[in-house]
This record gives C-alpha cells, sequence and structure tokens, in this order.
C-alpha cells in the first residue's frame, strides 16, 4: 500500500492585543500635533507680547472701555510704540496723556492734525464709538502710536495689580511652554515604549513538519 506523507501544515499565531497598540499610537500622534501647536502658540505670543515691544521699546496697554468698538473692544491688548508727532497721520490711533505729565492716558484714532508756524503740532482724536471729539492734544501728551493689537490678551493684565503684572504674562508664557515641552517628550518616550510592544508581539510564523 502506498501512503502519501502528511502535507505540513503552517500555522501562524495571532494575538488580539495587536491592533490596540495601534490604535492608542494614532491617537497618541494626535496629542503630539495638538502639544506642537499649543507650543508654537506660546512661542507666538511670547514674541507679540514680550520680545517685539521690549526689543522696539514700545510698551502694552489694556483697553478698558468702549470708545474704540469695533476695532479695539474692551480686553485687548495694544503695543504702542515711539513716534514722532511729524509722522502722525489723520486715521493713526495713538495712545496720549489726558493731561501732561501725569500716567493716565486715552488710545484714540486721529481725526485732524494742525501744525503751528513754529513747528509744534496739535491733534484732535476721538474714539471710534464716541459721538464726541476729544479736547485738543498737543505733542507733549503723545506716547507713542498703534503697531498691533491682541483681541482677549488684555484681561490677563486688567485681572491683576501692582507688581505682578510685570511677570504674569511670561509667567505664563513660561508654564505653557513647558507644559508643551513635557507632553512631546513625554509623547516620544511613550511613542517608543509603544513601537517595541509592537515589535515584540508581531506573530512569529512556525512549520511543523
Amino acid at each position: 500500500m502506498t501512503t502519501t506523507a502528511p502535507t505540513p501544515v503552517q500555522t501562524t499565531t495571532t494575538t488580539d492585543a495587536t491592533p490596540a497598540p495601534r490604535e492608542r499610537g494614532v491617537l497618541h500622534y494626535i496629542g503630539m500635533g495638538l502639544s506642537i501647536g499649543l507650543l508654537g502658540l506660546v512661542v507666538a505670543l511670547a514674541a507679540l507680547l514680550i520680545v517685539v515691544p521690549k526689543v522696539g521699546g514700545a510698551t502694552p496697554l489694556t483697553v478698558l472701555t468702549q470708545s474704540m468698538e469695533p476695532t479695539l473692544p474692551p480686553g485687548t491688548l495694544v503695543v504702542v510704540g515711539p513716534v514722532k508727532p511729524a509722522e502722525i497721520r489723520v486715521g493713526d490711533v495713538v495712545t496720549y496723556q489726558i493731561r501732561s505729565g501725569e500716567p493716565d492716558v486715552i488710545t484714540h484714532r486721529v481725526i485732524d492734525v494742525t501744525s503751528a508756524s513754529d513747528g509744534s503740532y496739535s491733534f484732535t482724536l476721538k474714539g471710534d464709538n464716541n459721538a464726541a471729539e476729544d479736547p485738543p492734544v498737543v505733542a507733549e501728551q503723545i506716547k507713542g502710536r498703534l503697531w498691533y493689537s491682541v483681541p482677549f490678551v488684555g484681561y490677563v493684565s486688567t485681572a491683576v495689580t501692582g507688581d505682578t503684572r510685570s511677570w504674569i504674562v511670561p509667567g505664563l508664557a513660561v508654564a505653557l511652554f513647558g507644559y508643551a515641552a513635557f507632553m512631546i517628550v513625554s509623547g516620544v518616550i511613550v511613542s517608543m515604549r509603544r513601537r517595541r510592544e509592537m515589535d515584540a508581539a508581531e506573530p512569529a510564523a512556525s512549520v511543523d513538519d
């Protein structure tokens, strides 16, 4: 009687745990992307609120009233840079002292510029949301011209008083920067660990002779 040797049967071992690390890996990469985005946002805000004003000699201020709505609603952070009186034009938004030499200031739009024969300048300003003009303003009262504004960020400044103002924004920036960096580093470590687990869980093929 002729017999035929049984055909070798190739078997594979599968586990139900393999797909799970892959799913967690996708969610993890999404988290990393969000962390990187947060880090980029923090860096951009730090540049706008801290670095640029410091380098350019500008002053960050907070809009407290509705006089410049809708352009500059309350809570807007405005960065005001130095400007020469002769460079101020109708339509510019400038910050001026209510009374020369005193700290209280107003940020309104220039609607008229007057130059005298002696080379001096005076300005007429008005809030975009105001019906009446401001009293005349002389060059000595001008503190600067608007460079740029950042909505809502000014609320951070108005929420605190005293010396806290000088470090609240940098402190928040450092905290957010540290959080984003921690998320990225920890994410990389977890990703490497899961990759090693996935490699170790790869099905091993075996052949029965």
